[in-house]
């Protein structure tokens, strides 16, 4: 698989990076839309740590970007765009945030009941199963899991999905790189020092997420509007955790992310839409 896919023409002044851990290509739909006006990096993740993906980040954009970029983050991604704004702040010209994971382990806790509680019974029961394969270092044809794990969550993520487009492409799923880079991610969350990286970001912030994501949008707004200097909460109403996907929220959705690349300063505030 390739570690990266560039959209438009140069300079490539934004890059979207992808949720999951291991679920490279989600945000392809974003990349191409936003390429219509802006040379877009969409990187592929492959390394099984949080380090070596910061790494790898850090490579793509210094060999193809044009500093200093505009990062967009989905979930997973939102926290690895986040991390990289911190460690590399001369890099970052903007950080944007969609459907991010709560940065406090305090709003995490419901996360499982809400998502299990918009599924059937044996929906509840496959997921159970795909969860204890996910987790078993014996176990075989973690990608395919994963795959079906991830179907099954974006039906509990989302509010009103659009008609699947048959010409997008499957995603390559990486059920290693889920488990290890994961299990990082809540211990980083766990221990407080992921929220305690976001003091060292020095450019604006924005979050945009989904007033129907089962990741509470309080344990992003609440958070971040402690510790990032310059930070704005965007709320999107019946919306989920893929906004690009969401028929009633999709256009709401690419105004804002457009507004916010061609806007370089705001007011720390919220926002419904």
């Amino acid at each position: 698989m390739k570690d990266l896919r560039k959209y438009g023409d140069a300079p490539f002044t934004v890059a979207v990076i992808h949720g999951g851990p291991g679920a490279p290509g989600e945000m392809a739909p974003v990349a191409r839309e936003l390429s219509l006006s802006w040379g877009t990096l969409e990187p592929l993740q492959t390394s099984a740590s949080i380090e070596g993906q910061v790494e790898e980040l850090q490579a793509v954009l210094k060999k193809q970007g044009d500093y200093p970029v505009t990062l967009i983050g989905h979930s997973w991604g939102a926290w690895l765009s986040f991390i990289f704004a911190a460690r590399h702040p001369a890099v970052v010209r903007k950080l944007i945030l969609i459907g991010s994971g709560p940065f406090e382990e305090k709003y995490a806790s419901r996360i499982v009941e809400i998502r299990l509680s918009r599924l059937n019974p044996d929906e509840r029961l496959e997921i159970h199963a795909l969860g204890e394969s996910l987790n078993d270092p014996g176990a075989r044809d973690k990608n395919a899991t994963l795959a079906q794990f991830g179907k099954l969550m974006s039906k509990a993520d989302s509010f009103n999905l659009l008609p699947f487009d048959s010409e997008e492409e499957e995603l390559e799923y990486q059920g290693d790189i889920f488990q290890s880079v994961w299990k990082e991610a809540e211990e980083l969350r766990r221990s407080e020092r992921l929220l305690e990286t976001g003091k060292q970001i020095q450019c604006p912030v924005v979050a945009i997420h989904g007033d129907y994501d089962p990741h509470p949008f309080e344990g992003v707004e609440r958070p971040l509007s402690q510790v990032v200097k310059d930070f704005r909460f965007i709320l999107l109403k019946d919306c989920g955790h893929y906004p690009w996907k969401e028929r009633n929220a999709t256009d709401r959705f690419y105004e804002i992310l457009k507004g916010e690349l061609r806007h370089k300063a705001y007011r720390r505030s919220r926002r419904r839409h």
